[in-house]
């Protein structure tokens, strides 16, 4: 566990990092990306992190890869590239920085490690977990295997180096649906999401697909009822749902679909009224850039995303510690399986 007491006595002693509305003033234009849900006092205690962090990327020769569930301050803030698993995934492979500080949980530290052997991939907090990640193992994976004979695995990038490299090929929530209807198989095996797998057997009803029994705490909390209860409450809202609900709160929402389908779906439809069904930060991300439409309730915070905050990418850069490795034998099995998917994606996309 990071010593945050010590961190910030040493950060302290060598970057001015005391709120400041002058530095806030004068970097304005970051603050009018998040204006909308950053008040300028928040602002002004965030400035001087975002400010000496943004310094130090282009001395250590860095880029920041942003989950859209980061929070508004580094995703608006520090991130070289934003997106969802997928989107960060391929921008892995174009990476010409020798270092990469991941702001997400630490299975996209992973994957950017396997996709980057020879850069530097520093994870600003090692806890910052994933629970559908830890839900499955490369034993769980032979477990299905010997229980369907012949089915090819198809693993959520939501896991970790040692279950990618159990795998044949690797999906997101973005393309999950398309990479099954193309496997040439009767049977699929999807680990280690159920109601991904379930959401997208209601797709692609010509294939037999059995899978892994794994949840994400966040989106798993959603029921049907509390999608009808705003509905109610707001006739005419628009509803938008992560596949990694349960297929009944899939069902009752508008429109279902990755945190990048999400952002592209608000800014095409623009909706007077609209209800993520997803993590609470993605509404903050996308608000400024949709000034004409009103978030609203109920969203679920992630425990684990919301460990990366600026202190710690900061301390990461000066001291160069959270490094993330992985065995070069798993690693070389891990990067077949992403990268079949990444190849399978942009094929199919064509």
């Amino acid at each position: 566990m990071l010593d945050l007491t010590t961190i910030r006595s040493e950060l302290g002693s060598h970057y001015d990092l005391e709120p400041s509305l002058e530095l806030a003033e004068r970097m304005a234009d970051i603050h009018a990306r998040m204006g909308r849900v950053m008040p300028w006092p928040d602002w002004a205690i965030h400035a001087p992190y975002v400010a000496a962090i943004n310094k130090l990327k282009k001395e250590r020769n860095a880029v920041v890869l942003a989950h859209n569930y980061m929070t508004p301050q580094i995703y608006h803030g520090i991130s070289d590239v934003v997106g969802d698993s997928l989107a960060l995934a391929i921008a892995a492979t174009k990476v010409e920085a020798q270092v990469i500080v991941q702001c997400g949980v630490h299975f996209m530290a992973e994957t950017s490690k396997i996709l980057n052997p020879q850069k530097t991939v520093l994870m600003p907090d090692m806890e910052a977990g994933c629970s559908l990640a830890e839900s499955i193992t490369a034993e769980g994976i032979a477990e299905m295997r010997a229980r369907y004979p012949g089915a090819p695995v198809v693993s959520y990038v939501n896991t970790t180096a040692e279950v990618k490299a159990a795998s044949d090929i690797c999906c997101t929530s973005a393309n999950a649906a398309q990479i099954v209807a193309a496997l040439d198989a009767e049977t699929i095996i999807m680990t280690p999401d159920k109601w991904l797998a379930q959401n997208v057997a209601n797709k692609v009803p010509q294939k037999r697909i059995v899978w892994w029994d794994g949840a994400c705490i966040v989106h798993e909390q959603f029921t049907a009822q509390d999608l009808r209860d705003f509905r109610d409450w707001n006739p005419g809202l628009k509803i938008i749902a992560h596949p990694e609900c349960p297929p009944e709160v899939v069902a009752e929402a508008d429109y279902a679909g990755s945190t990048a389908n999400i952002q592209d779906w608000v800014e095409a439809e623009r909706p007077k009224q609209v209800m993520l069904v997803t993590e609470c930060s993605m509404a903050s991300n996308i608000s400024d850039a949709n000034p004409d439409v009103e978030f609203l309730g109920p969203c679920n915070m992630c425990p684990y995303m919301q460990k990366i905050t600026l202190e710690k990418v900061l301390w990461s850069l000066h001291t160069m510690t959270g490094v993330v490795e992985v065995d070069p034998q798993v690693a070389d099995r891990a990067r077949l399986a992403v990268q079949r998917m990444i190849d399978l994606s942009q094929r199919l996309a064509a």
